[in-house]
């Protein structure tokens, strides 16, 4: 042991915090830290009931006082609004990185800027991990009611109960939001870690609990069950993305879990069913001119969006052209109009079709669904995605089209498109810029919908334009060898 503690790095010092979770105590110690000139390698972080990992943290001395005249620490903003995240982790060496990274901010005041750094990235990390748990938490809790006993002012009624087993300390970060969200209720969230306590009025904190003593369960959980199963779409299920979104480890505490593994199987099932009936539908043959499908689509009522008193937009373009292209449905402006992708969607998507070499004009345009699907929003029209029993009943008008046309290539913009083609789901990004052989010996290829892009900012827009860009110009050299 004599000759472990010759090793030891001299002068160094413990700083204490109060909690798993106290930034703001890091932040005050941290600063006299600095301050003092206290390197990263002499200091040791301590927490209650955490190893630091030091062996030689009970010998550390206390904190010095700052040089006199020491310039407080600077930093970037962005540096703190990281470090409120990272100080939540559950690693215990997350106060030692943030005064690391503190430290060295002084001498380098843009390395949260080099991405390559190894402190930079582990920062991030810890940040994304703990901003994922506070997203799972305000997801999964779920709350079950239990009576409570009369309190000292003769009041009685519902108490609500969850039981959640976080990753990370974010207890007390999520307090506020269900407080909020749920202010009207009396309600208790219970942790390994500790709890919460809402009676309406005030939040306390109460010591750790067992899964044992959260409640099994209550009535309204049949009705939920109930619901969940019938907005369950079998068209859309992605069983991997599912599983990245609500890991199995929560499956627990949530009551219409129990239902998933069978509506999964019976996922495949539904949909071929789905598809059979939105045929079966149509019995008459199809129109046998372009103008004859249109006049048909403005009188088709076969499902509620033709019912809304919309005018349907038909599709676009010369009989005979090589290239059909199929997006979603019309929006506002093309619903206004009467003309499909004349809105800032369809702007995009022909200016981009022309940078690629492809005319737009002696292409076929046309959408997955015919009228245009949308909530009323104050004075305001606001999209909303057919279902895939619309895209079914839809794809019969379709196919006359296509059967009509007669192209050689067909590009489908996003998800819906795809399944009005070939009457699955598919996951766009696993598919895009590959050929797809259909019955009729047209090659399908799939891209994302320009919509996608309007949604999007700054570098992650550039970064999608570039790869729909990319995804056209492959359609425009295919197109040119299959065209001869």
């Amino acid at each position: 042991m004599t000759a472990l503690r010759d090793l030891r790095l001299p002068d160094a010092c413990a700083a204490v915090l109060a909690g798993p979770d106290d930034l703001a105590g890091w932040r005050e110690q941290a600063r006299r830290l600095i301050m003092a000139a206290v390197p990263p390698d002499r200091v040791v972080w301590e927490v209650p009931g955490e190893e630091t990992g030091d062996l030689f943290a009970s010998e550390a001395g206390q904190l010095p006082t700052a040089s006199p005249g020491a310039a407080p620490p600077r930093v970037p903003r962005g540096f703190f609004e990281l470090a409120a995240k990272a100080a939540l982790h559950s690693n215990p060496q997350r106060f030692s990185l943030l005064y690391r990274l503190l430290w060295r901010l002084q001498t380098k005041p843009r390395l949260l800027e080099d991405a390559a750094d190894g402190d930079v990235r582990q920062l991030h990390d810890l940040a994304r991990a703990v901003r994922r748990d506070i997203h799972k938490m305000r997801a999964f809790v779920r709350f079950r009611a239990v009576e409570q006993d009369e309190d000292v002012d003769g009041d009685a009624g519902e108490h609500f109960v969850a039981w959640f087993e976080p990753s990370h300390h974010i207890l007390r970060a999520n307090a506020a939001f269900f407080v909020n969200r749920f202010t009207a209720l009396q309600w208790s969230i219970l942790t390994p870690a500790g709890s919460l306590h809402w009676d309406g009025k005030v939040l306390r904190e109460g010591p750790p609990a067992r899964r044992e003593d959260a409640p099994g369960g209550d009535p309204a959980e049949d009705l939920w069950r109930t619901y969940y199963a019938s907005i369950f779409n079998p068209a859309r299920l992605k069983i991997g993305a599912m599983l990245k979104e609500m890991p199995r480890r929560y499956w627990k505490n949530m009551p219409e879990t129990a239902l998933i593994p069978g509506l999964i199987a019976g996922a495949q099932a539904r949909e071929v069913a789905m598809v059979a009936q939105g045929a079966s539908l149509f019995t008459q043959p199809r129109p046998a001119s372009l103008a004859a499908i249109a006049a048909g689509i403005a009188a088709c009522r076969r499902c509620e969006i033709g019912c809304t008193g919309t005018r349907a937009v038909a599709g676009e373009g010369p009989a005979g052209a090589p290239l059909m292209i199929v997006g979603e449905q019309p929006g506002d402006c093309e619903e206004l109009a009467g003309r499909p992708f004349v809105g800032p969607a369809g702007q995009l998507l022909r200016a981009q079709l022309g940078a690629a070499g492809i005319d737009p004009a002696a292409s076929y345009v046309t959408n997955a669904v015919k009228h245009f699907k949308f909530t009323a929003r104050s004075k305001r029209r606001l999209h909303q995605n057919p279902t895939a029993k619309e895209i079914d009943l839809c794809r019969w008008w379709v196919e006359g089209e296509r059967e009509l046309v007669r192209p050689k290539l067909v590009l489908a913009l996003g998800a819906s498109a795809a399944r009005s083609v070939l009457g699955r789901t598919v996951s766009v990004q696993q598919v895009r810029g590959q050929a797809i052989p259909l019955e009729d010996g047209a090659e399908l290829w799939i891209t994302t919908h320009p919509s996608y892009l309007l949604r999007l900012e700054d570098q992650p827009r550039a970064t999608e334009e570039a790869r729909f860009a990319a995804d056209l110009r492959a359609v425009a050299a295919r197109l040119a060898q299959l065209t001869g």
